[in-house]
């Protein structure tokens, strides 16, 4: 009898789903983080006053350099925290474009002070079948790795999914 190992080797992205269902069972009623998505008014809208704003597009565990949500995987974008707009003194221009990018939470419907995830990526678990990738995801060996720093560094997605969830408990 066989313990199923051989079949996830051979299929890397149903060993792949079957960590992150692992994964949610974990976290269960951890504490899940808001996704943010921009919706940009049209030029109609725009010339009678709309502004860019961030709107609420669903909930997710922030684990690392992944968002899990209820049923898809994505790779962590800007993290926002929404605050209202007002007028401040600025230092650079990045700071300047960050704190319009917070203001534009509130105007989507966030309360002020909410953690916001934005410009977070879809991960593909499919592309990962013939050895494949899809963002920090590729597949080594027949193991499912993650890229979990901009150096390049990775490590088997199991490991990387059981000592951050362990950390979020600790």
């Amino acid at each position: 009898m066989s313990d199923g190992s051989d079949d996830r080797a051979a299929d890397p992205a149903g060993a792949a789903a079957a960590l992150f269902d692992q994964a949610r069972e974990r976290l269960g009623d951890a504490l899940r983080e808001h996704l943010g998505r921009l919706i940009v008014p049209g030029a109609l809208r725009s010339a009678m006053g709309a502004r860019p704003r961030v709107v609420p597009d669903g909930r997710a565990w922030r684990v690392g350099t992944l968002l899990i949500g209820d049923i898809a995987v994505y790779e962590v974008g800007d993290v926002l925290r929404a605050s209202e707009e007002r007028r401040r003194g600025f230092t650079s221009e990045a700071a300047r474009r960050r704190a319009e990018a917070e203001a534009m939470c509130v105007r989507g419907g966030f309360a002020p002070g909410t953690v916001v995830n934005v410009d977070h990526t879809g991960i593909a678990l499919s592309a990962l079948a013939a050895e494949g990738s899809s963002g920090p995801l590729s597949v080594r060996n027949r193991t499912v790795v993650i890229r979990w720093t901009s150096a390049g560094a990775v490590m088997p997605l199991e490991a990387y999914l059981r000592e951050k969830i362990d950390m979020l408990f600790a």
